[in-house]
């Protein structure tokens, strides 16, 4: 096996590792914990990348944190594209290290942040990590980060069913998470790679809490009509929800204010507390399926 071959730290003597295309169905699988995740780890095809995981990230946990009495972390598991620090503006800003772990970075009264990116030294800095490398780093977070008392703890990861998501879904599967949020756009292209990351979840017993389709429509700020910009010609994430017998949470349009809130590092509410993406989010946070 090579030396740049991965392996999960309880795994077999003769593991192939998780990126090999043997992984979880070689002989030497046979028996281990891991085996059922590391077969479902491997996508077909592009992964589902630019569909807005991040920027809805960011704006759920400042939906969530609209209620002044809950606590909200955000962890950054996106070891090589660290989005976070900069949608929240804070950029620079250092970890403290204490007898009680790390302590995450205060984005606002009730909202903090954990990246690798508050690790590196300039924010520009390309991280060329391999699994386990990136796996300790995960584990790190979720053991030694000091959230205090918190509400909600919502992950922003990377696309597809790399090894930030196999590593997650064996270090929280006693936590008895709530559960992942899917994240599609309308268009089949998107649809094709998100059902694979549905049974990759669904094989590892990962609950998913519903599918929310972003992107849904583009809404004029002036004249308030909404044109469709990406064409739902298979149904959308709608019918994909269910066919797969998934919770549909919601749409949200598109609001160019929306990557300019990112860009600045600046709550949505605060530049454009017009937005039909706002009742959008909110929509999304008290369905039936709350979240």
């Amino acid at each position: 096996m090579s030396e740049y071959a991965t392996r999960p730290d309880n795994a077999p003597e003769h593991c192939p590792g998780t990126d090999s295309e043997q992984a979880g169905k070689a002989s030497a699988c046979a028996g281990c914990p891991n085996q059922n995740i590391c077969a479902s780890s491997k996508p077909k095809g592009p992964d589902p990348g630019g569909v807005g995981k991040s920027t809805f990230t960011a704006n759920l946990a400042r939906t969530l944190a609209q209620d002044e009495s809950s606590q909200v972390g955000v962890l950054d598991v996106d070891i090589c594209g660290p989005s976070q620090p900069k949608v929240f503006d804070v950029e620079g800003e250092q970890v403290h290290n204490s007898g009680s772990g790390w302590s995450p970075v205060s984005v606002d009264e009730n909202i903090c942040l954990m990246s690798v990116g508050f690790l590196l030294s300039n924010p520009r800095e390309a991280v060329i990590w391999r699994g386990p490398k990136k796996n300790g780093l995960i584990k790190q977070f979720l053991k030694d980060v000091d959230w205090g008392e918190i509400d909600y703890l919502v992950v922003d990861t990377p696309p597809g069913t790399s090894d930030e998501h196999i590593s997650l879904a064996q270090y929280l599967k006693m936590s008895h998470i709530d559960g992942c949020v899917i994240i599609t756009t309308p268009q089949e292209v998107a649809l094709s790679d998100v059902r694979k990351e549905i049974t990759f979840c669904k094989k590892v017993g990962l609950p998913i809490i519903g599918i929310v389709e972003n992107m849904a429509g583009f809404v004029c700020p002036s004249c308030k009509k909404e044109s469709e910009l990406f064409p739902a010609t298979t149904g959308g994430g709608k019918k994909l929800a269910q066919e797969t017998s998934v919770p549909f949470l919601g749409s949200i349009p598109i609001d160019p204010r929306l990557a300019q809130s990112c860009d600045q590092g600046r709550s949505l509410v605060d530049i454009a507390p017009d937005s039909p993406a706002i009742p959008a989010y909110q929509a999304v946070v008290h369905s039936k399926y709350r979240i």
